[in-house]
């Protein structure tokens, strides 16, 4: 078999399309390569989402946190003490245990049956579970600079006659992002990485559609080679990572255009004479 007609065979396999028997023999390169790159497409499903979601709802949390409320404050205390304190291992083993033990026929609620073994789907119950833990740490790094907001911008907008909604949407939310983003960029690197435990976590792959770490340790195990299958992963996930940077290397840009020399971009400029 040619690479060509592997990759025809197995480039989508992750997600349902061609063969639906693994490799038994024959695990040369390019089969590794394509396998693997296949289940990357379930860590760029989870980590894309998780990101989404988990944004909208860390802003909430973030403000319900610095809210003079206890009632908004103590709850969003201890959502992400809880999600930051325990590892995202354990939270996807105890995740998948309760979505188990909930009825397959359904939770009716006010005369409504509403549906629930969806939730022990890798792709449903394990979002849910990322989400919530990239919320987390992304409330207490957006927490953190709401509260280094400079005085002197809130004064500013105060003289300009601002208030409530349109203070936040125009100076102290711009200000708290462009302070933020340099971190939150590290957690969504380690958010992609960590959609390599789904799998291993808990959530059962349905028909051998795994991830790309889940065809790596396939690979390593018929092989008993470690050291080819993992680096491919590895090197997935840097080109990966690399993306990232870039996507949020222009969101960066682009929140601190007001700033001098904010426009001018880092450029390689090897020393070749001392």
């Amino acid at each position: 078999m040619n690479c060509a007609q592997t990759i025809t065979d197995y480039g989508l396999r992750s997600i349902g399309i061609g063969e639906r028997l693994l490799p038994r023999t024959d695990f040369d390169l390019c089969t590794q390569f394509t396998l693997i790159g296949s289940g990357l497409i379930w860590n760029i499903y989870f980590g894309t989402l998780a990101l989404f979601f988990g944004f909208f709802i860390a802003n909430a949390v973030a403000l319900a946190k610095a809210s003079d409320n206890a009632l908004l404050r103590k709850p969003a205390e201890w959502f992400i003490f809880l999600f930051r304190g325990s590892p995202l291992f354990i939270q996807f083993f105890l995740a998948y245990q309760l979505f188990v033990l909930l009825p397959r026929s359904g939770v009716e609620i006010f005369g409504i049956t509403v549906a629930t073994s969806w939730l022990t789907k890798a792709w449903a119950g394990a979002l849910i579970v990322l989400v919530l833990n990239t919320a987390a740490y992304s409330a207490e790094i957006f927490y953190g600079a709401l509260q280094s907001v400079p005085k002197g911008d809130l004064e500013a907008a105060d003289a300009y006659g601002m208030t409530g909604w349109r203070k936040f949407r125009r100076v102290v939310w711009p200000t708290m992002m462009r302070l933020a983003w340099p971190a939150y960029t590290n957690e969504a690197i380690f958010l992609f990485h960590a959609t390599t435990l789904v799998f291993f976590a808990s959530f059962p792959a349905f028909a051998q559609q795994g991830d790309a770490l889940y065809y790596a340790n396939y690979f390593a195990d018929k092989t008993f080679n470690p050291f080819v299958a993992y680096p491919i992963i590895a090197a997935y996930f840097i080109l990966l990572t690399l993306l990232l940077i870039s996507i949020f290397g222009v969101v960066n840009r682009r929140l601190n255009r007001h700033l001098p020399g904010a426009a001018r971009r880092i450029r390689y400029r090897p020393q070749l004479i001392r």
